[in-house]
């Protein structure tokens, strides 16, 4: 007998299948090293990213984190004790014990998130609800996050990122624009900086979250026409311009150009890094996840953690979230693939931007 399921459990089996298609042709069966033997790299030494005791931000921003969630426990998505939201990597620094400014900002900032590859080919099956936005506008932050070609290389988007700053006007006397790349968009905004050097007075700092700064051994295994099937997803409506999306997501690639590439000393730099522990990575996220391992079990299901630190910027704390838990809340929007496919999704990202913003703010009005 057939069982009658209702169309939306039927539509989230199809769009669940497509999914695990095109993971299953992204993380299929090793037949070579994820690191291949090359001789196309700069010359490479791994070194501990905190050079300055100044550079690590993780104390304070550990403070600001755990008051904002316990302040906002009863009215965001997601709530967690601090201690389960974040990963404590080595020896943390205590915080300076100052008081956490929980009210109005006192230097309201613009973000204009950069997502990563793919996003928009998804967005209209995400259906996300501006919970972040919505959140942050209550103590005087805007929130602008674009629409940015998914499948496309970083200097195809870079010259979109550079229209959109200098479209924005500023809301007072100081750079007020922070920028913000998850993932490959973390790469496509420093391609932007340099690319266009005009944009750089108009940024106040420049954020990296789970950002593919070193690139990931993950894309060495396909070409970009593997990634371009999600031209296919329900609903898509993203192109494959120049077809440079994985390509500029390679080791080689990304190692290369942060060789080649001075990032401007005048803009301040943070990285926020996806650390979890390995019981908390989504069952879709699994395969690349041990994949990865295969390199180094340090990794949040598509990058390794210590590339994704921008040389030279402030750490601002390991996060005990996957890859997508950081910024795509499936789970909310999609309950049965929330489930099972996305079954550690749940993070309180709310809580965490806003702890962001108010880390940057504190040190923006003290350099000022």
């Amino acid at each position: 007998m057939m069982i009658p399921f209702p169309q939306h459990v039927i539509k989230s089996l199809r769009t669940s299948s497509i999914l695990v298609m095109v993971g299953l042709m992204l993380n299929g069966c090793i037949s070579k090293p994820l690191h291949p033997y090359t001789t196309d790299t700069p010359p490479l030494m791994r070194v501990p990213a905190i050079q300055h005791l100044e550079q690590d931000k993780r104390g304070r921003f550990k403070e600001i984190f755990c008051a904002v969630l316990e302040a906002r426990k009863d009215t965001i998505p997601d709530y967690m004790p601090c201690e389960e939201a974040l990963t404590s990597l080595g020896q943390t620094p205590e915080g300076n014990g100052k008081s956490v400014n929980l009210g109005p900002s006192q230097r309201p900032l613009q973000v204009v998130f950069i997502p990563g590859l793919g996003r928009d080919c998804v967005s209209e099956w995400l259906a996300e609800e501006d919970t972040i936005p919505t959140h942050l506008s209550q103590f005087g932050y805007q929130w602008h996050s674009p629409r940015i070609n998914g499948l496309a290389s970083g200097r195809h988007n870079a010259k979109y990122i550079r229209d959109l700053v200098m479209a924005t006007p500023p809301l007072g006397e100081y750079p007020d624009l922070l920028l913000i790349g998850y993932s490959k968009g973390a790469t496509d905004t420093l391609e932007a900086l340099i690319l266009y050097p005009e944009i750089q007075p108009r940024i106040a700092a420049m954020v990296s979250v789970s950002g593919a700064i070193g690139g990931s051994p993950l894309a060495n295994e396909f070409s970009d026409g593997v990634v371009n099937l999600l031209e296919l997803f329900p609903g898509a409506t993203c192109e494959a311009d120049d077809q440079g999306a994985l390509s500029d997501l390679q080791p080689a690639t990304r190692q290369t150009w942060l060789a080649q590439n001075k990032l401007p000393p005048s803009i301040p730099y943070y990285s926020l890094i996806s650390y979890p522990s390995p019981d908390n990575i989504s069952s879709a996220l699994k395969i690349s996840y041990n994949k990865l391992a295969k390199v180094d079990a340090r990794n949040d299901g598509q990058i390794i953690f210590y590339d994704q630190f921008i040389p030279n910027s402030y750490l601002v704390a390991y996060l005990n979230a996957d890859h997508w838990a950081i910024s795509t809340a499936i789970a909310r929007t999609h309950n049965l693939i929330g489930h099972t496919f996305a079954n550690r999704n749940n993070y309180p990202r709310e809580a965490m931007y806003e702890a962001l913003l108010r880390l940057i703010e504190e040190d923006l009005e003290t350099v000022e």
